[in-house]
């Protein structure tokens, strides 16, 4: 679980290393750095000029190549006044229709990406991650599913 830019690193954590999390969700995450210009920023500075180096780094394009067993929950505040260039769950919500990966997300009106934002919708979150540790046969699952690729 994770706000922002540790929304981002959650779903990367989780979807590189399924059979390590059982579970993941986010608060307004950045989901397509390769394509916003935080995500520029940041990988640019980081890895380097090469953006096929920021692919492994990049929910959007990692769901599409290995889509999750489990569903992944996204809430995101309609207010939030970097929704539009620097979020784009759009582009995340379009690569999980593609793969085939299970998706909640949900959109809030009049929330932005603040504090009150995570409070009111935390406990949602609590109760999804709980939801999922109790499931012994989701772990065996996952841990097959990730021994099957390598």
């Amino acid at each position: 679980m994770g706000h922002s830019m540790g929304g981002h690193g959650a779903l990367v954590c989780a979807l590189r290393n399924p059979a390590q999390y059982r579970s993941v969700s986010a608060f307004a995450p950045i989901v397509a750095p390769s394509h916003v210009p935080w995500g520029h920023k940041a990988f640019g500075n980081y890895l380097g000029t090469n953006r096929n180096d920021w692919l492994a780094y990049d929910a959007a394009h990692l769901v599409q190549q290995a889509p999750r067993m489990d569903t992944i929950l996204i809430d995101q505040g309609l207010g939030d006044k970097f929704l539009a260039e620097q979020l784009r769950p759009d582009l995340f919500e379009d690569a999980c229709r593609r793969s085939g990966q299970k998706l909640q997300l949900r959109r809030h009106a009049q929330y932005d990406h603040g504090y009150y934002f995570i409070q009111t919708f935390m406990p949602d979150h609590i109760a999804f991650h709980a939801a999922l540790l109790h499931q012994p046969d989701q772990v065996l699952a996952l841990t097959t599913q990730s021994l099957e690729r390598k």
